[in-house]
């Protein structure tokens, strides 16, 4: 087993629901931070989705923002394999952020 920290980047330029992290098939992923950041004035809805390995996407945390930064994870988030997390806001362009999380890889395991 070999644990790999870390971060993608990501900017909403579109107001559907954007992958912004796919759990390998052969791993675990921890999600320790999806930051979001708004620069202007306006608020602007931002969601965080859930997706599991084939099934629908359920809304898992929902903010705000109004010019800052907020992290739209409270605590660890586990990700098994093949689950998609998402991130979605009520305006295109105006959304960016990362995600930090540590990728457990299994691939090498025996049995």
């Amino acid at each position: 087993m070999t644990i790999r920290y870390k971060s993608d980047t990501f900017n909403l330029t579109t107001t559907n629901a954007t992958a912004v992290l796919t759990c390998p098939s052969d791993a675990t992923a921890l999600v320790k931070l999806v930051q979001a950041t708004h620069n202007t004035a306006s608020n602007v809805d931002t969601d965080l989705i859930l997706q599991k390995s084939g099934g629908s996407d359920v809304v898992i945390s929902h903010a705000t923002l109004n010019k800052g930064t907020t992290n739209l994870v409270e605590e660890v988030l586990s990700l098994e394999a093949s689950d998609i997390l998402k991130v979605q806001a009520g305006t295109a362009n105006e959304i960016t952020g990362v995600v930090s999380y540590a990728l457990i890889d299994r691939s090498q395991e025996n049995g």
